[in-house]
């Protein structure tokens, strides 16, 4: 076996990095080869089944949930088994002989397959089909009209709030947030992407305004993957709401919660209280940050979605996928098509005229025709100006035309410093140690009993420092160090903390990355430590009906201090400012996704201090992770 194995995302040296990975891979690998060789495979297939299994355990590490047999036959170090379609016919005719792979099927029995080859040439580990198998069918279940669908008579019950929340446009162009709410009226699964400020909470709110005029009874759930998050939700909804009646906005939810606190954490991992047995109680699920789900959380969250139920998933198709396997929200929004009759309803009901790319006869309706809407247009900031126009050349691979206007630093919503040291330059940790100058005199006057809890937290969420890479100079362990000593430093006679060797002082972030039920805490879950009436520090984090709530410090789960966070940890949250510090050589973690994602958790500045080469070579990396899940729709219709 090579000592270098070629995964999707580039080469994978079986020794020196994620030495975990590594092993589990190969035991992985050797355990089926060993199976399939005591169940009695031809000799000659045993090399192709280790690899393949080898390699798709890596690739299952990496995010995906199959992998290609065309991508294993790509990297063979075989040439006469290198490309091409016989190269997969053969490969595959290997894998069904060695008795441990199995043909997909719609219903798969149960039995002693370990892997699952679907009809696609898609190689998959057997929990990862079953659970993709699983969700295609509720969703498929999900995909159809609503009851009290009809156009004509829902226009007679909620034109007028219709109207009324989305009057008519001065450039007289369609309003894209009326169309979705339409779109959503009809269908009882909705998939909404948009970008920052391009109204996906605003279409929401009028949603379930419109709903509840239908039927004022309705019980409503808002989830989302981070307790963050939720709270954003919920509050953004509750302002977007304003325009509403008060009889109407007094139905509202109360509470968001996050998809695991939903679903019923339980001391047995990855299960819940709610399932398919038990399933949640509700008429009207709201997922927000939907691109944050991975395929077994979503598998889950489906499960427990009873039967009538509508479901309205919101997130961006262009974000950083989740970080387990699965890229379920940019799988499901990929497409917007609607049927011709469904565009005309949407014309009766919403009063204006909706694209229809389907055309009669045009051959068979996809799964989720007529289930997603696109919002493009960002309230926050526009495409040619500051935050958006960087979003927007990302997002388009214009690496090259990006840096020189970074470069310029012509605006003075963006700035770019040039830093290509391993090091972070004196230049750049200064301007990091700035952005918490306001959160340092906040802390201050909180000590001091001049300020309360609720402005230290106001004062540390204006700004945050964000990394790409979790170690390395650059990464997010040494910018918190860097940052923790700072702060220690900058209180000076301010505050007596337990010393050096602790890691415990007044002003600490702490960010929570396991789930705790018992507690109350959830993984992305934000903490200040501070000290009580007796001097003793303790963790304050926001309590879901409003105010504080204190945690000692030894009895937090696993966590993290937060000055800096990761990419990925900060999806769901918004700040007023980001400095985001990139590593100082090309990463196959640093990519487009990653970089948009960054880039928009600002709302009003954004640094950016990197080397441009860098820069340049994230934006010309676009994230793939493989998936069946659109082939799993579609055979779920064939077989329904």
């Amino acid at each position: 076996m090579s000592a270098t194995v070629q995964s999707l995302g580039g080469a994978l040296p079986l020794a020196g990095e994620a030495p975990a990975q590594r092993d589990l891979a190969l035991g992985f690998a050797l355990h089926v080869e060993a199976w399939a060789r005591a169940d009695g495979a031809p000799a000659e297939v045993l090399p192709a089944l280790r690899d393949a299994a080898l390699r798709l355990t890596l690739a299952s590490a990496q995010g995906h949930v199959c992998l290609p047999l065309a991508a294993l036959t790509e990297e063979s170090e075989n040439p006469a088994e290198a490309g091409g379609a016989e190269a997969v016919a053969s490969l595959r005719a290997k894998l069904l002989a060695s008795g441990v792979v199995a043909e997909a099927a719609p219903a798969l029995p149960p039995g002693a397959h370990p892997l699952v080859l679907d009809g696609g040439d898609r190689l998959y580990l057997r929990r990862h089909f079953d659970l993709e198998n699983r969700l295609a069918g509720r969703l498929r279940g999900l995909a159809r009209p609503a009851a009290l669908a009809d156009a004509a008579a829902l226009r007679e019950r909620v034109g007028a709030l219709l109207d009324k929340l989305f009057p008519p446009r001065d450039d007289g162009l369609p309003d894209g947030q009326k169309l979705a709410v339409a779109q959503a009226l009809l269908s009882r699964l909705m998939v909404i992407s948009g970008g920052p400020g391009t109204g996906k909470t605003t279409t929401v709110a009028a949603l379930l305004g419109c709903l509840l005029t239908v039927e004022p009874a309705l019980r409503i759930a808002l989830a989302a993957p981070t307790g963050k998050a939720a709270a954003r939700m919920l509050e953004a909804l509750r302002a977007r709401a304003a325009g509403l009646p008060p009889r109407l906005r007094g139905k509202l939810p109360e509470a968001a919660h996050t998809v695991h606190r939903l679903l019923g954490v339980t001391p047995e991992p990855g299960r819940f209280r709610h399932h398919a047995g038990n399933p949640l109680a509700v008429d009207v699920l709201v997922v927000d940050e939907a691109s944050m789900l991975d395929l077994a959380l979503a598998a889950r969250l489906f499960d427990a979605v009873p039967s009538g139920a509508r479901v309205i998933l919101l997130g961006d198709k262009d974000q950083l996928a989740a970080v387990e396997a699965g890229a379920v929200f940019a799988d499901l929004s990929a497409r917007r098509l609607l049927r011709p009759t469904t565009a005309a309803a949407l014309e009766t009901l919403a009063g204006m005229a909706a694209e229809a790319p389907l055309a009669a006869g045009s051959g068979p309706v996809p799964a989720l025709a007529d289930c997603v809407a696109w919002l493009s247009e960002s309230r926050r900031f526009s495409r040619d100006s500051g935050i958006g126009r960087l979003a927007a050349d990302i997002n388009q691979g214009e690496g090259e035309r990006a840096l020189l206007w970074l470069r310029a630093n012509e605006d003075d919503a963006v700035r770019w410093l040039e830093d290509a040291a391993t090091q972070p330059a004196a230049a750049t940790l200064a301007r990091l140690e700035a952005g918490y100058v306001p959160y340092l005199e906040t802390l201050k006057q909180t000590l001091a009993g001049e300020a309360d809890v609720t402005a230290l937290f106001a004062a540390f969420d204006r700004f945050r420092v964000l990394a790409a890479l979790h170690e390395g100079p650059r990464g997010l362990a040494a910018l918190n160090a860097h940052l923790a000593r700072w702060l220690r430093a900058a209180l000076g006679g301010h505050a007596q903390d337990r010393g050096a060797a602790s890691p415990w002082y007044p002003g600490r972030p702490v960010i929570v990355l396991r789930n705790d039920g018992l507690l109350g805490l959830y993984n992305g879950d934000v903490g200040l430590c501070l000290p009580d009436a007796d001097g003793a520090l303790a963790v304050h984090f926001p309590a879901a009906g409003g105010g504080f709530r204190s945690v000692a410090p030894l009895r937090l789960p696993a966590h993290d201090t937060a000055f800096a966070l990761t990419v990925h940890k900060s999806q769901g949250s918004e700040f007023e400012e980001v400095a985001l510090l990139l590593p100082a050589r090309p990463s196959p973690v640093l990519s487009r996704e990653l970089l948009y994602t960054g880039v928009t958790r600002a709302a009003r500045k954004l640094q950016l201090m990197g080397a441009g080469p860098v820069f340049a070579a994230a934006c010309a990396q676009p994230t793939r992770r493989w998936s069946g899940l659109a082939a799993r729709l579609e055979e779920q219709g064939a077989s329904s």
